[in-house]
């Protein structure tokens, strides 16, 4: 989620966090609402990503998140899902 993101205003009040994001297939860039995204988190990096579905191909994406996009997704709104090891 290096792309960034920006909060939509209206009346000079946050309504909504607007991720940009990349699909690596068709390499559409777009904007994504934080229900679009979801994140997991793992017990390590490897197990720690987001995912959407690219609205332009409609490939389902999933790219790691260090704990900087952790932060952003967590603070934008985005659904989290924690993964916890059974071992």
């Amino acid at each position: 989620m290096s792309e960034g993101t920006h909060t939509v205003t209206a009346g000079g009040n946050p309504t909504s966090v607007i991720f940009k994001a990349a699909c690596p297939e068709c390499r559409g860039r777009f904007e994504l609402a934080a229900g679009a995204l979801r994140l997991a988190i793992g017990a390590s990096d490897r197990t720690t990503f987001y995912s959407f579905t690219c609205p332009d191909c409609g490939s389902a994406v999933r790219k790691p998140a260090g704990e900087r996009i952790v932060e952003l997704l967590t603070g934008g709104g985005v659904r989290t899902l924690r993964l916890h090891s059974t071992v």
